[in-house]
């Protein structure tokens, strides 16, 4: 990545400007734009979501439609896994682009929209088996949690780079579960969901923590990217667990 050049976008900030160290407006500034990015990428997802389910007439409709393609998919739901994460790399490397905002906002879009797409069966489920108040549960608690571990983070002003190994470890240790699981056909349960809540709890702190000391400013998207895409898979577990006690 190029530290020397310039952003070619309306913000026209250098792209060796961190946060931390940017004036105390323009930290504010970043700092709003992250978030009013993660904000606007929710109700993205939330509008999607809505749309597809409004216009198939439910969820029974939609799983009559989503059943017969995941079962066409080679390895089933690990194919799926696969190739979300292979999109999800290409829109991370987009949304840190240093030449054009537009590939930037293409990133988060591309993103987005994969994520949606990821998360129609579980949608399903969760409607056919606790009704829209299960998904509202689920949605509620992970606002709670994101919005007490945001609240840690710019209290204490803490950088939690340091959870970077631990992190990392623990997400291959359990994509390896989950392959295992698809492959072998058992449930991982509920202590592995418990498990991967706090792993990306762990994940929204290191990343909160990066908007204030490691972006810098104009990776605003990026920076939701990177946010919003904990906070999705956060509530992603959470949901599931739900799930699990009807």
């Amino acid at each position: 990545m190029r530290h020397n050049q310039s952003f070619d976008n309306e913000f026209n900030a250098p792209t060796d400007s961190f946060a931390i160290a940017a004036a105390a407006d323009e930290r504010a500034g970043f700092i709003m734009k992250t978030y009013l990015y993660v904000f606007g990428a929710i109700a993205t997802f939330i509008a999607i979501e809505t749309a597809l389910f409004t216009a198939v007439g439910g969820p029974e409709k939609m799983w009559a439609i989503v059943g017969p393609i995941l079962a066409t998919i080679p390895f089933g739901w690990l194919g799926v896994l696969v190739s979300f994460m292979a999109v999800a790399w290409v829109a991370d490397g987009w949304a840190r682009s240093d030449t054009s905002s537009a590939v930037q906002h293409a990133g988060l879009a591309l993103y987005i929209v994969a994520l949606s797409i990821l998360f129609i069966p579980v949608l399903c489920f969760a409607q056919m088996k606790g009704g829209p108040g299960t998904i509202l549960s689920a949605a509620m608690s992970t606002a709670g949690l994101f919005a007490m571990l945001t609240l840690v983070v710019f209290f204490t002003r803490k950088d939690f780079s340091f959870l970077r190994s631990s992190l990392t470890f623990g997400g291959l240790a359990a994509l390896g579960l989950i392959a295992t699981a698809a492959v072998f056909q058992f449930a991982l349960g509920p202590i592995f969901m418990y498990a991967m809540i706090a792993l990306f709890c762990g994940y929204i702190l290191f990343y909160t923590s990066n908007i204030l000391h490691h972006y810098r400013i104009g990776q605003h998207v990026a920076a939701a990217l990177a946010l919003f895409a904990s906070v999705m898979m956060l509530f992603w577990y959470i949901l599931q667990l739900f799930m699990s006690r009807e």
